[in-house]
């Protein structure tokens, strides 16, 4: 499913400074591949197989971004994608939407003292492989969301016509790509959580058991 860019509650509650302050320094809210190579990004264990399989579960075309949460086994737990509406590249803006995403999609981790599922971005966009500023402020706005949303911060991954390109790492592939048809979903998803009962939950359900 698609999702265009809409403001987040956090955005809503934003003061007339704050938003002062953000439309005056944009380019502060951007990392740089050397930042952000010295930031401690986990590495992919199969990143091919990441790709591939958010690839094939929402179609990403230029302009859609992808971010999805993993488990510490890489299966995945949660997942959105949503369109990129045209605008002038802000970490900012971009850190309230992906927060709005996660909020949306999974529960926050923020009462682990250490986190435990990842989250990691993947943006179809027109171009090469090459970094962009575009790309630092997408960077920005993952770790900045994710430190709010209790996750660790993992990778940022471009899909161009080019193919696929984990940044900071130098690793990636040739397919899929922005123009590839989308296989079969092959990336392993975590078994969902067992529903939460008490109370007068846990008593109906004794008693359909003892039936």
């Amino acid at each position: 499913m698609t999702f265009g860019i809409a403001p987040s509650p956090a955005a809503a509650t934003t003061t007339s400074a704050d938003l002062s302050t953000a439309s005056a320094t944009p380019l502060a809210r951007m990392l740089e591949p050397a930042e952000w190579a010295a930031a401690g990004i986990p590495l992919l264990r199969d990143p091919r197989e990441v790709v591939s399989g958010l690839h094939s579960r929402h179609h990403p075309r230029p302009g859609t971004a992808v971010v999805a949460v993993l488990d510490p086994d890489e299966r995945l737990r949660a997942s959105a994608s949503f369109t990129r509406r045209t605008a002038p590249a802000d970490g900012w803006l971009f850190r309230n939407v992906l927060l709005a995403q996660l909020r949306r999609i999974i529960p926050h981790d923020l009462r682990r003292r250490t986190p435990v599922r990842t989250a990691v971005l993947l943006y179809c966009r027109e171009g090469d492989a090459r970094w962009t500023e575009e790309d630092g402020a997408w960077m920005w706005g993952l770790r900045d969301a994710c430190t709010l949303h209790g996750l660790r911060c993992g990778a940022y991954i471009t899909l161009t016509r080019d193919g696929w390109q984990v940044l900071g790492e130098g690793r990636g592939g040739r397919h899929p790509n922005a123009d590839s048809t989308p296989g079969p979903f092959s990336l392993s998803e975590a078994p969902l959580p067992l529903p939460r009962t008490g109370g007068a939950a846990s008593e109906i359900l004794r008693r359909v058991a003892a039936r």
